[in-house]
């Protein structure tokens, strides 16, 4: 069976995303590889863990990011709007974990316009917002054939364009291509 070609990928421009599930921050950290130049990493001060830049490193040079610590996601929610509007990054990130209302979703769909920036929102799975012009819910699965530990399932589980779908995907990162290293492969057992 041949795998169905991955829409919606990469992120539409001028639009705010959403990435929920397991492998969000992969989601995330894949698409700063996607031709981003500058990306902008918005998250609270009081979480306990830390956004390492060798994580960042199988997929982009970690010194295209720049890393706002936030008092709260109010305070993020402002400093991710700006960013958008000001357009001086490619892509800004923003870890929520709080829902946001329809007027928030819509101010960030303004300023990605006004910008031209593409914004992504790491929310927990069940969360979004209906401002949001894709939702992806991304999860780690494994290829009992292959042993395979880098296979994803992404799910488009919202998108205000058009299908919904499910892919299978790896991440390849000897491509030279940041746009080529995301390889479409059929279902484990396919």
């Amino acid at each position: 069976m041949q795998p169905k070609p991955l829409i919606c990928f990469p992120l539409a421009t001028s639009r705010v995303h959403e990435a929920c599930g397991a492998n969000a921050f992969k989601f995330a950290a894949i698409s700063g590889a996607q031709n981003h130049t500058r990306v902008l990493w918005v998250r609270q001060a009081w979480q306990s863990d830390i956004l390492h830049p060798i994580g960042l490193l199988p997929y982009y040079d970690p010194s295209k990011t720049l890393l706002a610590q936030v008092k709260n996601q109010v305070e993020g929610l402002t400093v991710m709007e700006e960013a958008l509007r000001d357009g001086s990054v490619s892509l800004v990130i923003i870890e929520l974990d709080q829902p946001i209302n329809l007027t928030v979703g819509r101010r960030l769909q303004l300023a990605a316009k006004t910008g031209k920036t593409t914004g992504l929102c790491i929310i927990p799975e069940g969360m979004g917002s209906n401002a949001a012009e894709t939702r992806w819910q991304c999860d780690p699965m494994f290829d009992p054939e292959r042993a395979d530990s880098t296979l994803m399932c992404w799910r488009l589980i919202k998108n205000k364009s058009g299908t919904l779908c499910d892919w299978y995907v790896r991440w390849d990162a000897t491509k030279s291509n940041p746009a080529d290293r995301i390889v479409v492969v059929s279902p484990p057992g396919e």
